[in-house]
């Protein structure tokens, strides 16, 4: 194998022999280390998108590294045909830790939507007396919830849709954040769930209005509809809470967590209810090969410790108010700069132009040049998500290279 000497030639064979499936900024990655990436040529950046939110425990952290080489010098997979001495202290420690009876463990977040999909029409059946092959599951318009078949069958991403048809039936569509298109989707026969994510995060960080949750879970609840969060992205303290659910104290009856679980180090994803939901599956009804394999499932309990021991829902919070303060200013200040909304340390900054324009692509750009990396979404809207193990002289001095960049656009007031 030949070793990269620039970032020019590694781009040169991704294009050449990977396929064109992304579109990623023009910067190559060789190193990570806590909230610092640094590039072929050795140019270092602050990580501002954190692998849209699987690193929240910092890049290459050392107790995550350390428990994940010591369990692969010992065992890394059985699959499920045997038993393994990991995977039941891991079921104990996740389901004790979020507060459910049960856990599916799967590997990546879409497998663990798919996963709550099949759960919930299985127990709109068996439990609900619904009949076969006749279940709905309501779900919010601008929804990221992967890109499998049967996940964009509910997208209205055109982009993720378009010749990828046919699609998969028994999904009700609705606009997000909003109660009366709840309760009148609610009314609709045949309803098991309701799958939300907290906060759209590939929408472009929208935040719900406040109580939208909690109204959302009891109405559900008073229809016997099953209440789904997709914490892929906003769990594991990114938005200041353990869950982004726990700033209004809801409790879902089904649990979707993926991406920071592991702290970027291994794909693990799980689903989490109680015995009532999850006790239709039986056995070859559902699995994976690697779910559950004793690698990810040790190296998924120090992630979750290092959260916990380093306090980084607390971090996330106050760090979060301090971005959003800085980037206020900025606002007031840059007429290029439209708006900033967000909750702990998942943000984004709406750019005064249209998604069809490249501003915040170049305004990216400019932040790579000056040492920061992010990435648009829609077109004019740039998240910002920084590692949790951020520092407060950290988030300012990024706060200033994105004023500074931001000034350099000239549409100064």
């Amino acid at each position: 194998m030949s070793t990269l000497t620039s970032s020019s030639q590694a781009i040169e064979l991704e294009e050449r022999y990977g396929a064109h499936n992304y579109h990623p900024l023009p910067v190559v990655l060789a190193r990570g280390e806590g909230v610092f990436l640094w590039d072929v040529e050795g140019k270092r950046y602050y990580d501002f998108l954190s692998a849209y939110s699987a690193v929240n425990q910092g890049h290459c952290h050392p107790r995550i590294v350390n428990a994940l080489v010591e369990q692969a010098g010992i065992l890394t997979l059985t699959s499920r045909a045997f038993h393994n001495n990991v995977l039941g202290p891991f079921e104990k420690y996740l389901s004790e830790f979020f507060g459910y009876d049960k856990v599916l463990p799967m590997n990546t977040g879409a497998e663990g939507v798919e996963t709550a999909i099949k759960i919930a029409r299985k127990w709109g059946y068996e439990r609900k007396g619904i009949a076969d092959n006749k279940a709905k599951i309501i779900v919010a318009e601008n929804n990221f919830h992967g890109r499998t078949t049967t996940i964009i069958s509910f997208s209205n991403d055109e982009n993720a849709r378009k010749s990828f048809g046919p699609f998969t039936d028994g999904f009700v569509r609705i606009p997000y954040n909003s109660i009366e298109a709840l309760t009148e989707a609610l009314k609709i026969d045949d309803v098991v769930a309701f799958l939300v994510e907290p906060i759209q995060g590939e929408a472009g960080v929208y935040v719900p209005q406040e109580g939208y949750l909690r109204q959302a879970s009891q109405l559900c609840k008073n229809k016997n509809v099953l209440f789904i969060a997709d914490e892929i992205q906003t769990g594991i303290a990114r938005t200041g809470k353990l869950l982004a659910v726990d700033h209004e104290n809801v409790r879902p009856d089904m649990l979707i967590l993926g991406k920071a679980i592991s702290g970027g180090l291994y794909p693990v994803s799980a689903v989490l209810a109680d015995d009532e939901i999850m006790n239709v599956i039986k056995p070859g009804q559902h699995g994976s090969t690697f779910g559950g394999n004793p690698l990810g499932a040790k190296v998924a309990m120090a992630a979750l410790e290092v959260v916990k021991d380093e306090k980084l829902a607390e971090n996330a919070e106050k760090l979060g108010v301090v971005f959003r303060d800085r980037m206020q200013q900025v606002v007031a200040k840059y007429s290029i700069a439209k708006l900033v909304r967000g909750k702990g340390l998942l943000n984004a900054l709406v750019i005064n132009d249209s998604e069809e324009s490249s501003t915040a692509w170049d305004i990216c750009m400019g932040l790579a040049e000056n040492g920061l990396l992010a990435k648009p979404t829609h077109g004019n809207i740039i998240r910002f998500a920084p590692p949790l193990v951020m520092t407060e002289e950290q988030i300012h001095e990024c706060c200033d290279i994105i004023e500074h960049v931001i000034s350099g656009f000239n549409n100064q007031d």
